[in-house]
């Protein structure tokens, strides 16, 4: 795809985070947007920054794991914008707990959202998707669509199927539409509110904090509580901003996956060099990865 002028984007998640800055870049480039997220507040913040550009802007108040929402939502694009070119399937949650105390309701609320909402809205922007010159679906996996730590099953078990998903797609769309783009985005550590989103519970989290203290690289130096480890995600990841610009990139080169940071780089790498040992390299890179991290926003956001 070599512009973005004059299509149409949806984007679920687009109240914070990625979502958010693929909608501003997407706008900034020409394109008509319509910005999906459960949160209404956000979603209002988001559409007032959208005001500044010369196109046209819908929202939509949206659960992605409504199936019946999500099959709705494709009709009303298409009345308001006259057609659609490109889907973000961007939103996404999590929960932190060891799969034997998890409860069923958390597994589902994760499942539900970071799987089926990506499954359910493919399956319904696909009729208006496949006969267009040009157009495109985004799915974003993780890095952790990749590789596994502990205390991650159920989000590493969605991040893994969006990727299967994604890829096989890929290649029936290769052999049925080749107008129709499909890319997996491998983000690493970037700046969002996923942890502070997350369902967990201070009690829990305290109770793993002293069962694993020192246990494993991923437990050691944890922060203190829920609130100080959602800050931390958020101050010390990449800004979304340049990872929203990364994914616009790949999609323009039509890359197949997408990765964003260094660190998705280098935890891809080590898995497929070392697929039994990967985790006891990350310590030798992790730190310095951590410190020369870009945390500013884009310049061409000023």
């Amino acid at each position: 795809m070599k512009t973005f002028r004059d299509k149409v984007a949806v984007i679920t998640g687009a109240g914070s985070g990625m979502g958010r800055y693929l909608a501003i870049l997407l706008a900034k480039d020409g394109a008509d947007v319509v910005v999906c997220d459960v949160n209404q507040e956000t979603l209002n913040e988001t559409v007032e920054m959208l005001r500044k550009y010369n196109v046209s802007v819908s929202s939509h108040l949206l659960d992605v794991a409504d199936k019946e929402a999500i099959e709705a939502l494709p009709q009303k694009v298409v009345d308001q914008h006259g057609k659609v070119d490109l889907v973000f399937n961007n939103a996404g949650v999590s929960t932190g707990k060891h799969f034997k105390d998890m409860e069923e309701e958390n597994w589902d609320w994760v499942m539900d959202i970071n799987f089926h909402g990506v499954i359910n809205s493919t399956r319904a922007f696909i009729p208006h998707l496949k006969d267009r010159p040009e157009a495109a679906i985004i799915n974003t996996s993780s890095i952790f669509g990749m590789v596994a730590v502990p205390g991650q099953t159920v989000y590493h078990a969605t991040k893994f199927a969006v990727r299967g998903f994604t890829e096989s797609l890929a290649l029936e769309m290769a052999e049925t539409n080749e107008n129709l783009q499909v890319h997996c985005v491998h983000p690493g550590h970037v700046g969002t509110n996923i942890v502070a989103n997350s369902r967990m519970d201070e009690e829990s989290y305290q109770e793993s904090i002293q069962q694993e203290k020192n246990s494993s690289i991923f437990t050691r130096n944890r922060p203190a509580n829920i609130q100080e480890m959602a800050d931390s995600f958020k101050e010390g990841g990449m800004h979304p901003s340049k990872a929203a610009q990364i994914i616009l990139n790949g999609v323009k080169k039509n890359k197949s996956r997408i990765f964003i940071g260094l660190d998705s780089k280098l935890l891809e790498l080590s898995q497929r060099v070392f697929p039994n040992k990967y985790h006891r390299l990350w310590p030798f890179f992790m730190i310095p990865l951590m410190i020369f991290r870009d945390k500013k926003p884009i310049k061409s956001l000023d």
